[in-house]
């Protein structure tokens, strides 16, 4: 499936076949090109907790105000991020030459450092960049997904034992469609929302 197309059927699924499970090579697939995904300064600063086992899976759904998608989807994403990750600057530029280490390494710490809400920030644009490869991938594998924001962080936090200075963004479930999502409302023109160099 090309990405235009992936882009137009992807839809929110709230109905999954419980049945279905995903073989590891098609998690480690999804996973992979999820990685691919930019973070700012090559950060990496997202981290996935992946989750298929079905008490998990039953915990996360009780913490997720009893949303179904959660539990039968065959596989369900916790999407998180490391909020100082730049402090491990050195790590993700270990392979470049030493020069471009010399200049970005202190660059990173510099931009970030002592910036909580800009660490904040960045922690959520990547994982909004990842969750999005991560349905577009899925769709382009046969899958469909549900990005979620309708659960408790505190529980959920609790239930995948969430490290220190780490949060979460969203909760995507995969897996194989029951029901198709309901028609879509349509969205705003074009004119409303898209402006010629200047509102």
């Amino acid at each position: 499936m090309n990405t235009l197309k992936a882009i137009q059927e992807r839809r929110s699924i709230k109905h999954f076949d419980p049945s279905h499970t995903m073989s590891e090579s098609e998690i480690k697939t999804l996973m992979e090109h999820t990685l691919l995904s930019p973070t700012s300064f090559n950060m990496q600063n997202w981290r996935f907790v992946l989750v298929t086992d079905s008490e998990q899976k039953a915990k996360i759904k009780e913490a997720a105000w009893g949303q179904s998608q959660v539990e039968d989807a065959s596989l369900t994403i916790v999407l998180c991020a490391d909020l100082k990750a730049h402090e491990q600057a050195n790590r993700y530029w270990a392979n470049a030459p030493k020069e471009t280490q010399e200049m970005i390494i202190p660059m990173i710490h510099k931009f970030y450092h002592d910036k909580a809400q800009l660490q904040k920030d960045e922690a959520i644009r990547s994982i909004g960049i990842a969750g999005q490869t991560i349905m577009l991938a899925a769709k382009s594998m046969g899958y469909d997904s549900c990005p979620m924001i309708g659960f408790d962080p505190i529980k959920v936090a609790e239930i995948i034992q969430l490290p220190d200075n780490h949060i979460i963004g969203m909760i995507i479930p995969v897996g194989k469609a029951l029901k198709p999502a309901s028609p879509r409302s349509g969205p705003m023109p074009m004119e409303e929302i898209c402006f010629n160099q200047h509102f």
